[in-house]
């Protein structure tokens, strides 16, 4: 475990004078733990040479993130470490491979990393620390062979998957994957959602119900920031959900017996003041756009999802990663704005005959 600067710049050194550094990256964080994630854990290897980063011992990793910015990177299921980075160290490699991509390409039907170490190397992973707290301090054992072995087997696996996506040429097909996967999160808004509180479900509520979430969703981001626990630890989106529909209905909801009292007044209050809300104050139900549908659309998306059918199985590989249904229909719709090359990659444009 790399816990100081001084260690990691040694570690980085023989690295810096390459031409073209190439390492394996995976992060661990305590989302599942923390109100506020923190980047926990910085997993690295170049392919003979392992480690762990103890990113919360060390209090400046410019090193690290001025490093990533030369190196070409392997990662398993990309967009959550480019993410994580991101927030932690405004850091993205400027090249990242993604082993799940290149394995869907392949047509695995089991991508997850344990999957794919196995079939591919024959290796069975430990996986009893998936759920582990990574911001705890010393690591067990266990821990810190679990994370390891996210970057161990990184190159012995990109390295088959990289001969068997060439062999069936479609390697070019997952480097441009990969590059439009990469831009997806560097181009993600960082304007802030003004209304974080209308989650999944929100949609079947009326006005009052809307009234109640909104109320209930501040209460409960309180509680968790105050407590410095996940969301879900105060109560979770889909009770969330319930109980809002029932009092809309006017109807009661049934409290926790793991409320303290303080946490129970300060929900009452809540409740109280959504119940009190004037009713032209309601949160507004977004209404659908509605489109007029000829009656060509069908047959269009149905032609269409024939040509994409027909490639994946003549490719055997998921028929959504040549099209997915919902750009389907965006492409489909009479006078549609939406062109191929706005939605589709050169491969994927290529497959259907766009």
């Amino acid at each position: 475990m790399i816990e100081t600067k001084e260690a990691l710049d040694a570690w980085l050194e023989p690295l810096r004078s390459q031409s073209q550094p190439i390492t394996a990256v995976d992060t661990e964080a305590d989302s599942l733990y923390r109100y506020s994630e923190r980047l926990c854990l910085v997993q690295i290897s170049d392919g003979t040479r392992h480690e762990l980063i103890d990113s919360l011992a060390i209090d400046d990793l410019g090193i690290l993130a001025d490093f990533l910015k030369t190196s070409h990177t392997w990662m398993h299921g990309a967009d959550y470490d480019m993410t994580m980075l991101l927030r932690s160290m405004d850091v993205c490699p400027p090249v990242v491979y993604d082993t799940q991509v290149g394995a869907r390409l392949l047509g695995a039907q089991r991508f997850g990393y344990g999957n794919l170490v196995e079939d591919y190397l024959g290796i069975t992973l430990e996986k009893s620390s998936q759920k582990a707290d990574w911001g705890k301090r010393p690591l067990t054992p266990k821990m810190s062979e679990y994370a390891l072995n996210d970057v161990v087997y990184l190159f012995p696996l990109a390295e088959k998957i990289v001969a068997g996506l060439k062999e069936k040429g479609r390697y070019e097909w997952f480097v441009e994957s990969c590059e439009a996967a990469r831009d997806k999160v560097l181009n993600r808004t960082a304007i802030e959602n003004p209304e974080p509180w209308r989650i999944n479900g929100a949609g079947k509520l009326n006005s009052r119900g809307l009234c109640y979430l909104r109320a209930l969703w501040y209460w409960r981001d309180k509680e968790a920031a105050e407590w410095d626990r996940p969301s879900y630890m105060v109560i979770t989106n889909k009770e969330i959900i319930r109980w809002c529909d029932i009092l809309a209905n006017d109807g009661t909801v049934k409290v926790p017996d793991r409320y303290r009292n303080q946490r129970r007044k300060r929900l009452n209050d809540a409740l109280n003041q959504a119940k009190a809300e004037p009713k032209e104050d309601w949160p507004i139900r977004p209404k659908g756009k509605r489109r007029r549908l000829d009656d060509e659309f069908d047959a269009r998306v149905a032609a269409l999802q024939a040509i994409r059918d027909a490639r994946a199985k003549e490719l055997e590989i998921d028929p959504s990663l040549i099209i997915a249904r919902a750009t389907m229909e965006a492409l489909c719709l009479p006078g549609a704005e939406a062109q191929p090359e706005d939605l589709l990659l050169n491969w994927q444009r290529n497959l259907l005959g766009l």
